[in-house]
C-alpha cells in the first residue's frame, strides 16, 4: 500500500521573520490570515498530527484540521541556549559555536539537539507512519520537513543545510517499502 505524508510548514510567526530559534511565539496576523485562506485546501479524511509549538497548533486549527495529537518525534529541534535568540545574536556571542554547529552534523549546542540526532529522531516518526499506509497530513516545524526529506531521498545529514523550507507550503512525500518520492514546497492555498 502507498503511504502519502503531507509535510505542512507552520504560517508567518514575527520569531520567523528575525530568524529567531523558536521561542514558543504565536503567530502574527498575517501568518493566521494566510492560514485562514487556506482552510479547506487539505485532504479531510486524513489523520492530522502537529509539532507542539504554539505556531504549528494555531496554523493547523486555522486551516481547519483537527489534530490528533503532538508525537515527540516531530518536536522541533532541541536548540539548548540558544532558543529564544536569533541567529545573529548567537554568531556574535558564539562564533566557533555556530560555525560547527553548520558544518558538523554531529555538533550540538550547549543542552541542544545534533543534526545527525534529530534528522534519526524525525525518521523513526516517518518509517512507522509509512509502515500504516494510507495519508497523514503533519503540521510540523520547518526542520522537521528538512529531516524528512533528508531522510526520504537518502541525502548525508549535511543536505539538512542545503533545503530551505517556506512558510505555509506542503511537502509531499509518497511511497512504500522504504522508497520515497518528494514533492517540495507547494503553496497550501494552491492544493
Amino acid at each position: 500500500m502507498t503511504s502519502r505524508v503531507l509535510l505542512v510548514s507552520p504560517a508567518m510567526t514575527a520569531s520567523l521573520r528575525q530568524a529567531r530559534f523558536d521561542d514558543g511565539a504565536p503567530l502574527d496576523d498575517r501568518g493566521r490570515a494566510d492560514a485562514r485562506a487556506a482552510a479547506g485546501s487539505l485532504p479531510a479524511d486524513a489523520p492530522v498530527v502537529t509539532s507542539a509549538s504554539a505556531r504549528c497548533q494555531e496554523t493547523a486549527r486555522a486551516l481547519g484540521l483537527a489534530p490528533s495529537g503532538s508525537p515527540a518525534e516531530l518536536a522541533g529541534m532541541e536548540m539548548g541556549h540558544w532558543r529564544g535568540r536569533s541567529l545573529d545574536e548567537v554568531t556574535a556571542s558564539e562564533p566557533a559555536a555556530v560555525a560547527r554547529w553548520l558544518t558538523e552534523p554531529e555538533f550540538a549546542p550547549t543542552g541542544g539537539e545534533s543534526v545527525v540526532g534529530f534528522c534519526a529522531r524525525v525518521a523513526r516518526w516517518l518509517d512507522a507512519a509509512a509502515a500504516g499506509g494510507g495519508r497523514v497530513v503533519a503540521v510540523v516545524e520547518p526542520e522537521v520537513v528538512r529531516a524528512a526529506v533528508v531522510h526520504a531521498t537518502g541525502a548525508p545529514p549535511a543536505a539538512f543545510w542545503r533545503l530551505d523550507v517556506e512558510p505555509l507550503t506542503v511537502t509531499e512525500l509518497s511511497g512504500r517499502a522504504g522508497r520515497w518520492n518528494v514533492r517540495l514546497g507547494r503553496p497550501v492555498k494552491s492544493l
